[in-house]
């Protein structure tokens, strides 16, 4: 049953689920109900407003909200979220619905709830109160309007970076628009790539949940539009947002003479706040889907479908993206069979269209069937219990961390970019010597999966090389210096300040008409960077002796730091941080000064940043966006005040959505520019305009160049 909103609530029905070693297992369907600053579970639908609940939990500024994606249990299907306390991670419930929207409008509106009462009471002045605990006393309610408009459905409906689209257009075919990836060479020069990144656009009558069912599934009612779809499998569930899928394609959408190809690849998806899906995926290889007789493995460079909805969510706009290198061995024939092939695999979305509008026409059932749709559970549900720890007795997972949700056994790592005069893999390629021709122990966790994406990136070609006796000369082994600077945006593995008027920020007025402005300038400036590895996670940087922060405070100078922390999970953990100076006072900006102060409540529900891939594949550009984001509200954050400076630690490894955007940007990370903005969010006519707090640009980031801790130390010793 879907979820009703009435009389300033939320209610409906979901599933608590739970996981043991078998796999996931959904315990008991219950009636929730979202009112005020509580939720309450019901065994049925309560007859009166003075029916107490069997379970209750409060929730406040401490609580948040996880997306865990797709998880399956006896052939149905789940769209699962954790609730868990920041005060307590041992504290948390996970709900399952049965359909990605209905789990997104709970999302929202906890999250919301949770935002609303940031002001109302803190983490540390609340007392703690279990999302186990028994049923109490009922308190009088007072009513909340939960379908009122938010920053987090509003803000999700356009871009927050003034930049060019990285499309052109190139033609039209059976009601489609077809583009080809826009280059950075002059507009009159028509060239094409050898592997081209084509993308068709069309519009289809369907719903956007409909639409990424339909081509989510990999089972027999995929062929029922995709003509170019033979057979299909998941090879693994990886986690509710990734899985690695094998599919083998027809060979009448080959050219004549030509060998049946076949797609291994990792597929990524998520839902954006407003109502978007995006599906993302690449090329892999899998020690449990070897290549194939009779068929010759395609290279995925990047691929995926971009479903935007639009007349109130009962149409959408289809977007499907492929490049591919089908491993022509022809030299003279590449180019021409590449893009005939692409044009055809995007074509697709011509028969998708056809299918739902006969569908609309005629009133009859597309067909897709719920074994495939439902993630195949032979192959799934072994995967997914090391989501989490093993749960606890009752409802209450005994994981101690975010971290600790997502220990998946990997067994797999990203294709190499293939040569140029190659059709198939070489004929002595097996798993064993993948591992041992690549240098790469066998890794075991999530966390080294991401790793492996940094050591095993896709798109080795045009990769800038520096020489590591150079590099390491140039560099100064002190906190706040490793990552060197270069106004001229030239230097590789470099950064500098980004220019602030490519951001768009909340107005005066936005309060009234929405309307975001762009930035004049930012309230610090970019004084150093760091981009460092070590074994652990690393906390409070500033604070550290022969840093920049502490040598500014060693000379007696007030100078205040604001350093933004972003930590890279891994067996080799990665952290960026960037060291910004306040230019004026902080009583001369009273919200940056409250935000310094405030508890870390109310840092969460105010600091945002705006990404942009300024220069980069487009897979990565759609994978990380351009809309600003709550980061605490997403991602865990620890927060470090000195008597100089306030650290922001951001652990990407907190969040199954951002470890599966950072492992496509790891693949990509030497070949991408990439900039980002920092804001403090207002929320009230006070504190707008709003103003950027900093920029940043980092051009051609490479993992191995990052610095160890361990020398940073020797070094000062």
């Amino acid at each position: 049953m879907g979820m009703a909103e009435n009389e300033g609530k939320m209610q409906g029905w979901l599933h608590l689920i739970r996981y043991n070693r078998i796999g996931l297992q959904y315990s008991r369907k219950r009636y929730f109900i979202l009112e005020d600053d509580c939720l309450n579970s019901f065994k049925s639908i309560p007859t009166s407003h003075t029916e107490e609940p069997v379970r209750r939990a409060i929730i406040d500024s401490c609580i948040r909200v996880v997306d865990n994606g797709r998880g399956s249990h006896r052939r149905k299907l789940f769209f699962i979220f954790t609730i868990y306390n920041t005060a307590n991670h041992n504290d948390q419930l996970k709900l399952g619905a049965t359909s990605s929207e209905e789990a997104a409008r709970w999302i929202h509106a906890l999250q919301d709830a949770a935002v609303k009462t940031v002001d109302l009471v803190s983490c540390s002045k609340r007392k703690y109160q279990p999302f186990r605990l028994s049923v109490s006393k009922r308190t009088e309610k007072r009513s909340i309007d939960w379908t009122s408009t938010s920053s987090v459905h509003v803000e999700a409906m356009t871009s927050d970076v003034i930049a060019p689209s990285p499309w052109e257009i190139f033609g039209c075919q059976n009601g489609l628009r077809l583009f080809k990836e826009a280059t950075d060479r002059d507009s009159n020069v028509r060239r094409w790539d050898d592997h081209p990144a084509i993308m068709a656009v069309g519009v289809i009558n369907g719903t956007p949940e409909a639409v990424f069912r339909t081509v989510m599934a990999v089972d027999a009612s995929r062929t029922e539009w995709d003509f170019c779809f033979h057979k299909g499998s998941v090879v693994e569930q990886l986690d509710g947002h990734t899985d690695i899928v094998h599919v083998q394609l027809y060979k009448h959408c080959l050219p004549w003479a030509m060998k049946r190809r076949d797609l291994l690849v990792r597929r990524y998806w998520r839902r954006e706040d407003d109502g978007t899906y995006v599906i993302l995926y690449h090329s892999v290889f899998h020690k449990k889907c070897q290549r194939q007789n009779g068929f010759v493995r395609a290279y995925v460079k990047s691929g995926g479908y971009v479903i935007i909805p639009m007349n109130r969510g009962k149409k959408c706009v289809v977007r499907n993206m492929l490049s591919v290198d089908w491993r022509c061995w022809k030299s003279y024939l590449r180019k021409a069979y590449a893009r005939s092939i692409t044009i055809c695999m995007v074509g697709t979305v011509a028969a998708l269209r056809e299918m739902y509008k006969t569908k609309e026409e005629c009133s009859i059932d597309i067909g897709v069937l719920e074994s495939e749709e439902e993630i195949k559970t032979e192959v799934g549900c072994k995967r997914i219990q090391n989501e989490t720890n093993e749960a606890m007795p009752g409802y209450i997972s005994g994981t101690s961390s975010i971290s600790g949700l997502n220990d998946i056994a990997d067994e797999f790592f990203d294709v190499p970019a293939p040569s140029e005069d190659e059709e198939g893999w070489p004929s002595n390629a097996n798993s064993d010597s993948c591992y041992v021709n690549s240098g790469q122990p066998k890794f075991s966790s999530a966390a080294n999966f991401v790793k492996r994406l940094q050591d095993l990136a896709v798109p080795k070609k045009g990769y800038i090389d520096l020489q590591s006796v150079s590099w390491g000369d140039s560099l100064s082994c002190s906190y706040g210096t490793t990552l060197p600077r270069d106004a001229n945006l030239k230097m590789p593995c470099s950064c500098a300040e980004a220019d602030p008027t490519s951001f768009l920020i909340r107005g005066k007025t936005y309060l009234h008409d929405q309307k975001k402005i762009k930035a004049k300038g930012t309230l610090m400036q970019l004084v150093g960077a760091d981009w460092i590895k070590s074994s652990k996670r690393e906390d409070d940087l500033a604070g550290r002796s022969n840093g920049i922060v502490t040598n500014y405070a060693a000379e007696g100078r007030s100078d205040f730091f604001f350093v933004i922390n972003i930590q890279v999970p891994g067996t080799t953990t990665c952290s960026l941080a960037l060291y910004y100076m306040v230019k004026m006072p902080l009583k001369e900006t009273p919200l940056l000064e409250r935000f310094i102060d405030g508890d870390d409540a109310f840092r969460d529900s105010r600091f945002k940043l705006i990404p942009y891939i300024s220069k980069g594949s487009w897979i990565v550009r759609q994978s990380v966006g351009r809309k600003s984001c709550l980061v605490g509200q997403a991602l865990q954050m620890n927060y470090f005040r000195g008597k100089n400076y306030l650290e922001l630690g951001i652990d990407l490894g907190s969040s199954t959505v951002a470890k599966g955007v950072v492992g496509l940007v790891l693949g990509y990370l030497n070949n991408l520019v990439i900039e980002m903005a920092f804001v403090i969010q207002g929320d009230t006519a006070e504190e707008l305009p709003e103003i950027l707090v900093g920029t940043c640009r980092l051009n051609h980031l490479d993992a191995a160049k990052a610095v160890s801790t361990d020398a940073i130390s020797s070094s000062i010793s």
